[in-house]
C-alpha cells in the first residue's frame, strides 16, 4: 500500500515538534534509487499538468514555502521538483536581508507583494519565517516581538487562504554531520564555489539555537489551512520525492477541471473547413 507522505510529515496543529526525534536519513522503502528515480519521473508528469490545470481554472493558487537551515536543499528542491513547471504560470521568489524599503514596512510586507495570483504557484526560497529565525537567533528583534509574529503569520496565511491561496511549508530536515558534507562537496567542486560564504561556517555554531527556533516556529504555526511537512532530507532524492507527492494530493484534491468552451467548436470547424 502506497505511503501517506502528507499524514506521515505533516505537523498536526498545536503539535510539540522535537526535532532531535526526527530522523533526517529516513528514506521509507525507496532503497531502489532506478524505482525511486521513476516514481519521481511520474509525479513531476503529474504535477505538470495539474499546474496547466490551475493555470486554467483561474480559481486558487499555490503557495510553496521552503525553509530549512543552510545547504539543506531548497534549490535543489525547486530544481527538481518544480523545473518542470510551466513559467508562464510560476514563479520562486528569493528572501534575503531585508532591502531597506522592505525593513521600512512591517515584516509581512515582503510576502505579500510576491504571493501568488489565481492560477499561480508560488515557491518562497526562505520565507517571511525569516523573521522569526534569522531574527530570533541573533537578536534582531526583542524576543517578546517575536513571539508576536507567530500569531501574525498565522492570520497572514489565514487571509491567503481565505482568497483561494493553497499553502503548503515545508521544512528540509538535515543533520549537522549532513550539512559539513555538503558544504565540503562545496568546496571541492569549482563550479559551486561562488555558493560559498564565511557565514556557512559561522552559523554552524548557532546550529542549537537555530534548531530551538524551528521547533518552536513548526509547533506555533502549522495550521489546517497551512501544515508545515517536516520532510527528512540527507537523502536528497527521496527529499524530491515527499514534496511532490505531497504537492500533487494537494493539487488533486482540488478537484480542477478545464472552463467551459466560450465558441462554437462546431461552427469554427465548419467555417474554416478544419
Amino acid at each position: 500500500m502506497p505511503v501517506n507522505y502528507h499524514d506521515l510529515f505533516k505537523v498536526e496543529p498545536n503539535a510539540h515538534v522535537r526535532l532531535s526525534k526526527i530522523d533526517p536519513d529516513f528514506k521509507g522503502k525507496h532503497e531502489n534509487k532506478k524505482a525511486a528515480e521513476g516514481e519521481m519521473d511520474t509525479d513531476v508528469q503529474k504535477l505538470h499538468k495539474l499546474q496547466y490545470q490551475l493555470y486554467a481554472e483561474h480559481t486558487h493558487s499555490l503557495l510553496i514555502c521552503l525553509q530549512g537551515i543552510d545547504a539543506a536543499g531548497k534549490d535543489g528542491t525547486i530544481s527538481h521538483v518544480f523545473g518542470a513547471l510551466n513559467p508562464q504560470g510560476a514563479r520562486v521568489h528569493g528572501f534575503g536581508v531585508p532591502s531597506k524599503e522592505e525593513a521600512d514596512h512591517d515584516f509581512l510586507w515582503r510576502a505579500h507583494i510576491p504571493a501568488p495570483k489565481k492560477g499561480e504557484i508560488v515557491i518562497f526560497n526562505r520565507s517571511h519565517y525569516e523573521s522569526v529565525l534569522v531574527g530570533r537567533v541573533h537578536k534582531l528583534v526583542p524576543e517578546k516581538v517575536v513571539r508576536e509574529r507567530y500569531e501574525l503569520i498565522n492570520c497572514f496565511e489565514e487571509n491567503l487562504h481565505a482568497a483561494g491561496v493553497r499553502i503548503l511549508k515545508f521544512y528540509l530536515h538535515i543533520s549537522e554531520d549532513e550539512q559539513l558534507d555538503r558544504f565540503k562537496d562545496r568546496l571541492d567542486d569549482p563550479s559551486r564555489h561562488w555558493k560559498i560564504s564565511e557565514a556557512d561556517y559561522t552559523e554552524r555554531s548557532f546550529w542549537p539555537d537555530y534548531m530551538a527556533a524551528y521547533e518552536e516556529t513548526l509547533s506555533r504555526t502549522s495550521t489546517e489551512h497551512a501544515p508545515w511537512f517536516i520532510i527528512p532530507a540527507n537523502y536528497k532524492l527521496f527529499r524530491n520525492l515527499a514534496v511532490a507527492k505531497i504537492v500533487v494530493e494537494l493539487l488533486e484534491g482540488l478537484k480542477m477541471s478545464l472552463p467551459p468552451t466560450t465558441v462554437d467548436i462546431a461552427e469554427i470547424r465548419r467555417k474554416y473547413h478544419i
